[in-house]
């Protein structure tokens, strides 16, 4: 078992690569964790991505990216041929084919939000996680320089793909599980790779993962997918077909546990419910934002004008969402979220922390890391589930020995 700190930072818009069926959204806050890669140890610092495959670093620096690895300083770095197997069979789940470059090495090309895109070659190097030392691990040494921004961006070095593909960060260490927590009140938090034996907690709920053999073209079947069947907000089910929920014939409408977004987006039909039940429950409570060109982060409409001089928001409706065999509840001021930076007068403005999907022209059901604040996340990949706890993570943390 292998226990490492998480922290979590403000990343700029576009900064981040999403494979073409991701959201193309801005994120403005990741999961990170340290950890050394290469011979001698490189401190690097990682996001966290259930979403994503391929592990990547930073391996050109410049003004930008100092914070970047130098594969010419570790002895134990090693170029990946794409006459290998590691080129020829285990690239095939990429958004993007893998191909060969000018000196016949395997040459990967990432996507992004911003519509650019990354460039760099698979290599493998030695990872220091925790206590171990994880030799041969593949990764992607990105070369090309990505985004416009700026000082957050260079604090990380780059991306820890974490979903279900062979070449996953996960699926090379071949753990048969793993699980975090992020603290709800500074956003830390731990990632555990491997079994917790969590005897001391709360028991877990789990939902089974979904599987389809068939590839559709609008399925990821690396991601981490799950059954979602209803929505309730102050415990009362909303009115919403069960067949929203279900994926149709072309894949469309799968529901995906991804740490690399931040909030959760529905697909319309949900969303409308869920922004028509919301909106009537805080009626006289809240005062609406009536500003039609305002939409944050393209996706989430229905935003509310809170008084700066209001330390404490009133108390908001819970919202639940209920996946076959589990739940997950969304209470208190994780509902709404604070649009940083965003005044009206002497107001600040707070929007209802779901997205609609179709807004951003995705075919999906995303759960984001900000709805998993304080729940304890189990990735089971031997059993094939995921399982979930309210928990409070800053506590857990001490349990396990790592400060938060």
């Amino acid at each position: 078992m292998l226990i490492l700190p998480l922290k979590t930072q403000v990343i700029p818009s576009g900064s981040l690569p999403r494979s073409p069926n991701k959201l193309p959204f801005h994120h403005n806050v990741s999961l990170t964790v340290s950890l050394t890669v290469g011979t001698p140890p490189q401190n690097v610092s990682m996001v966290i991505d259930t979403g994503s495959e391929l592990s990547w670093l930073h391996c050109n620096k410049t003004l930008s990216y100092p914070t970047t690895f130098d594969p010419t300083r570790s002895t134990s770095y090693q170029t990946i041929p794409c006459s290998s197997p590691t080129c020829t069979n285990r690239t095939q789940d990429f958004p993007i084919p893998a191909s060969c470059d000018s000196n016949n090495l395997c040459h990967a090309t990432l996507s992004y939000a911003d519509s650019s895109s990354s460039d760099g070659n698979l290599a493998s190097d030695v990872f220091h996680v925790g206590s171990s030392d994880i030799s041969g691990l593949v990764f992607g040494c990105m070369d090309s320089v990505f985004s416009s921004n700026s000082d957050e961006d260079s604090k990380s070095t780059g991306l820890m793909g974490m979903n279900r593909g062979s070449l996953s960060f996960v699926s090379q260490l071949g753990f048969p599980k793993f699980s975090y927590c992020i603290s709800g009140t500074d956003f830390s938090g731990l990632l555990l790779l491997g079994e917790s034996n969590l005897t001391w907690s709360v028991p877990l709920n789990y939902t089974p993962l979904i599987q389809i053999s068939t590839p559709l073209p609008y399925f990821d079947r690396d991601a981490y997918t799950v059954q979602l069947e209803g929505i309730k907000v102050l415990d009362k089910l909303l009115p919403i077909p069960k067949s929203t929920f279900e994926p149709d014939h072309t894949g469309a409408g799968q529901t995906m546990v991804d740490s690399g977004t931040q909030f959760t987006f529905l697909l319309g039909p949900a969303y409308n419910a869920l922004r028509t039940a919301f909106l009537n429950q805080t009626s006289g409570v809240l005062r609406v934002l009536e500003d039609p060109d305002f939409v944050f982060q393209g996706a989430m409409d229905l935003c509310y004008l809170v008084p700066l001089s209001q330390r404490v928001l009133p108390l908001l409706p819970t919202v639940t969402l209920v996946f076959r065999g589990a739940e997950m509840t969304v209470s208190g001021d994780r509902v709404l979220y604070r649009v940083p930076g965003e005044l009206r007068g002497n107001d600040s403005v707070h929007c209802l922390s779901f997205g609609n999907s179709d807004l951003l022209g995705v075919e999906a059901y995303v759960i984001g890391h900000h709805h998993q604040q304080n729940v304890w996340m189990e990735f089971d990949l031997e059993k094939s589930r995921i399982g979930l706890a309210q928990v409070r993570c800053d506590l857990a943390g001490q349990r396990f020995g790592v400060a938060l």
